[in-house]
């Protein structure tokens, strides 16, 4: 006797439930970079490309290289649009919204059935008249049954993608930003000290040739030399910050070869004559913060996770096996066949594992979730008011050098200046106040520096991509203590 038994492909139902869900959204190249884009250029009004060809990156390239070629020096505008088009960290950050997307996509395809084919008899010559062939075929029915709660939970991660693509994309803007304010600042304070310098550099030939003649002590000549050789050292020192500086906007616009020559401006565009009003930025914030905005998709995520939890709570893996069997007896030399239907149930028993350990872990998950949207909402209303308050105090500091230290020292130096050459100070009582006019004027351009910069922290405030210099307070403090260190 011979007997066959064939499982019929009789998986029939996914093919069904398959034409009412559809990944074509997921499954495009670009999928929710569109999204991506809008949100980002309505913030920073700059275009952002995802290159995933050579044809791509080839247009973006000519394309920073045009922008590159269209100014003799850079401005703001230009080192951020570049940053967006060639930075290839972001290119990596708009990957992992492909990944999401490939993962959406592959939530709506149903799983493949599992197919399984065995025989016996082979090589047994007692066995020869029972050879058995069995094949079957496992379709997971619990899966299908949560096919629409998987598919919503992945569509949500996804959206979530999106927008913290969008985030990364706002970060990199106002890094460069910061970077180009920085970098500018420190090359000014180059040009302060260089012009300090040639100033320094005449009095102290001009106390050399005294000295020659008699009338100016070593005492005093040895002061004038001194000032001149730390103020160079200071000026190197500052020639070297400028170039760091320069260097870190360079990596944020991805630049390299032939594109490192190009220049940035000498000096940060003076103060404006009032600062933007901008009482109601917590609100403003609220509405637009994009992180905030991941944060409540991480949270409906994680009630969407919940939900499935619960509804296969005592049952993780319920499977189905269907087909047909048939059956060829031959006897007597006479062909018999049976054939009969099949169905087969398999799922797990929740004797020692009911599900209580998976309930509390996905409950957790969503206490967790909730708990740090609020914490965020709280912190996103803080930094909008700090990136204001910042904004308004560093403005009135900065004006406060610029209207009233700098003038102040300037006189200072005229008066003594004035007395030194009617010899009634000593050139030590003169050096002092020039170098305490030359700290007045770095610590004027670092108040400036550190307003542009509270102003550029004002749209990752509102929309997100955080600060992530130093305060203000912070830096004014090291440029006050570096220049007071070097003498000046």
């Amino acid at each position: 006797m011979i007997t066959i038994r064939k499982l019929a492909a009789v998986a029939t139902l996914p093919v069904v439930l398959a034409s009412c869900v559809s990944g074509a959204d997921y499954a495009k190249r670009d999928a929710g970079f569109s999204t991506v884009a809008a949100k980002t250029s309505t913030v920073t009004a700059k275009q952002t490309v995802w290159v995933q060809n050579q044809q791509q990156a080839q247009a973006a390239s000519a394309q920073v290289k045009t922008l590159l070629a269209r100014k003799q020096a850079l401005d703001a505008e230009t080192a951020v649009q570049i940053a967006l088009l060639n930075n290839k960290g972001l290119q990596a950050a708009y990957a992992d919204l492909g990944d999401s997307a490939a993962d959406a996509w592959q939530s709506t395809l149903f799983i493949n059935p599992t197919v399984s084919i065995g025989t016996t008899g082979i090589g047994t010559p007692e066995l020869e008249a029972f050879k058995t062939i069995e094949g079957m075929i496992t379709t997971n029915i619990l899966a299908l049954a949560t096919k629409n709660r998987d598919v919503a939970i992945a569509d949500t991660r996804f959206r979530q993608a999106q927008l913290t693509a969008a985030v990364t994309t706002l970060q990199l803007a106002a890094d460069t930003r910061r970077a180009f304010i920085g970098a500018v600042a420190a090359w000014e304070n180059v040009g302060q000290l260089q012009r300090a310098q040639a100033a320094a550099d005449a009095a102290s030939e001009l106390a050399e040739k005294l000295g020659e003649t008699g009338a100016m002590a070593k005492g005093a000549q040895a002061r004038e030399h001194v000032f001149v050789a730390e103020l160079a050292a200071e000026t190197a020192k500052a020639r070297l910050a400028a170039r760091l500086a320069k260097e870190e906007l360079t990596r944020l616009m991805g630049l390299w070869g032939s594109d490192l020559d190009y220049q940035v401006p000498n000096s940060l565009p003076p103060l404006p004559k009032a600062v933007v009003r901008r009482d109601t930025i917590e609100a403003e914030a609220l509405r637009n913060r994009i992180d905030l905005q991941v944060a409540k998709l991480e949270l409906e995520a994680t009630a969407r996770s919940y939900g499935l939890t619960e509804a296969t709570r005592y049952v993780t893996d319920l499977e189905i096996l269907t087909g047909f069997e048939t059956e060829q007896e031959i006897e007597d030399d006479e062909k018999k066949t049976r054939t009969t239907a099949q169905v087969e149930l398999e799922f797990a028993i929740p004797i020692f594992d009911t599900g209580k350990a998976r309930m509390r872990k996905a409950e957790v998950a969503y206490m967790r979730a909730a708990n740090q949207l609020a914490e965020k909402a709280v912190n996103v209303r803080s930094q909008a008011r700090s990136a204001y308050e910042a904004y308004r105090a560093n403005y009135d500091i900065a004006r406060h050098y610029r209207n009233a230290v700098v003038p102040l020292r300037t006189k200072v130096e005229e008066e003594s200046l004035l007395t030194y050459n009617g010899m009634i100070t000593n050139t030590f009582e003169l050096l002092t106040d020039t170098r305490d006019k030359i700290n007045a004027m770095l610590l004027s351009v670092n108040a400036k520096r550190d307003f542009w910069l509270a102003e550029a922290n004002l749209a990752p405030a509102i929309y997100g991509g955080g600060a992530t210099n130093a305060s203000a307070e912070t830096e004014v403090a090291a440029a006050s203590e570096s220049s007071s260190g070097g003498g000046h």
